[in-house]
């Protein structure tokens, strides 16, 4: 099994590609052990020392560091990890996952809807490359809740992709659109 890996615009956090699906369904993200109850792979991660938090999307897993952890000795071990569970044959996630509860006045379902579609078709594709992605949280009076989950999850520039790049981007598909807030 060979286990690709990537860099990623956030310096604490790498990407490893499997080669194999990670999870069906939306994606996970762990940022304690206690979180990562469901899933036996995210919590031998944790197990690690300098494991801070893990994203699994459909076909990779990014894994962050603490500050202080050097990837020069965390990162051999993370690839031990994935590659022994894999081979174990467990489950990547045990059970179903539990919905974000999201927001917005039913009134507001068109727009929603398309916003949704902007985010799904232009925004999420991008956002995976770089090892997270961006979750639609909520929608009132013209403000977007998202939140950046995974590698973009405390990278440096997820404020600037948040307001340069998504919010120009949902303002001029949904008019509607009149500003994008992290959440």
């Amino acid at each position: 099994m060979l286990i690709q890996t990537e860099a990623t615009p956030n310096p604490n956090t790498l990407k490893f590609l499997p080669g194999q699906p990670v999870v069906s369904g939306p994606p996970r993200d762990f940022k304690s052990v206690e979180e990562a109850a469901a899933s036996p792979l995210a919590r031998k991660l944790f197990d690690l020392e300098g494991v801070a938090g893990v994203f699994m999307g459909a076909d990779f897993i990014s894994v962050s560091k603490a500050d202080e952890a050097d990837w020069a000795m965390l990162k051999p071990a993370i690839l031990g990890v994935i590659m022994e569970h894999y081979l174990s044959g467990e489950p990547i996630i045990e059970g179903e996952a539990a919905e974000a509860q999201e927001f917005y006045d039913e009134k507001d379902a068109e727009v929603v809807q398309r916003i949704k579609e902007v985010l799904d078709t232009r925004v999420r594709p991008a956002v995976a490359q770089d090892g997270g992605d961006i979750a639609f949280q909520g929608y009132k009076d013209g403000v977007v809740y998202l939140q950046m989950v995974g590698a973009c999850s405390g990278c440096p520039s997820a404020t600037a992709t948040l307001k340069q790049g998504v919010e120009n981007l949902l303002r001029h598909f949904v008019p509607q659109v009149e500003e994008v807030q992290q959440v």
